[in-house]
Formats: C-alpha cells, structure tokens, sequence
C-alpha cells in the first residue's frame, strides 16, 4: 500500500540521507512547534515556515508514493524566508535559532540543487 511504498522509497534513498532526514531535519524542525506550543514569544512564524516546509511534502508523498525531487520545492519556498528570518534573530544568541539555522540552510543547499532537477525534468521517485 502507500505507506508501504512511501517507506521503500525512503530506505532506498543513500543512508546519510536517511539520517540526515530522521535524526537530524525533521528533530531540528519540530523545535520550533514545541516552543510555539510552550508559549516562547516569537516562534509562532517560524514554527508556521519550519512546520510547513515539511508538512507540504505528505501530499506529495502520497500522491507520488514515495520520495523524490518534487520535495525540495515547498522548502525552497518556506525555508528561504525562515533562514532569513532566522539570521534576523541572530543578534539574540539564542542556540536554537543558530541549531535551526544552520541544519535549514545545509537543507536548502541540497533542496535547490534538486529543485533545478526538478525543474530539468528530473521527477523520478527514489
């Protein structure tokens, strides 16, 4: 079934990815719901940007029953003004915003080369 396929794709996908993706991406952009939700002021825009530059993949996920360059394109779209955002905030020294910035942008690093695949033609999934 989907989820199943979804899964595949995943574990077909090279194994730094998929660390990078488990342990690392999606723990680091979840900090900023859970400070939202804990009541820290400020975090409401950036947990919306960091929230939905991973929620916006599930449909496509779904639709494409697996992983493929299509998901570098709604975090080109929220995470470029999340990092700008973020490095507004630099000046408060606060360690997550330097943590959440730093993995965002290592993320839009690959995400825009993907996307200009994307873009080419390239929309195999993995």
């Amino acid at each position: 079934m989907v989820f199943v396929e979804i899964w595949q794709s995943f574990r077909r996908l090279p194994l730094w990815v998929q660390i990078w993706v488990a342990l690392i991406l999606i723990p680091v952009n979840l900090i900023p719901l859970v400070l939202f939700l804990q009541g820290a002021p400020g975090w409401v825009l950036i947990a919306l940007l960091s929230v939905g530059g991973m929620a916006l993949n599930l449909p496509i996920m779904l639709m494409e029953r697996g992983f493929s360059r299509t998901m570098a394109l709604p975090h080109v779209v929220l995470w470029t003004p999340l990092v700008l955002l973020l490095i507004g905030r630099l000046e408060e020294g606060d360690a997550l915003v330097v943590l959440i910035l730093l993995v965002d942008v290592v993320s839009l690093a690959f995400d825009y080369v993907d996307a200009v695949k994307w873009w080419r033609g390239d929309r195999a999934v993995a």
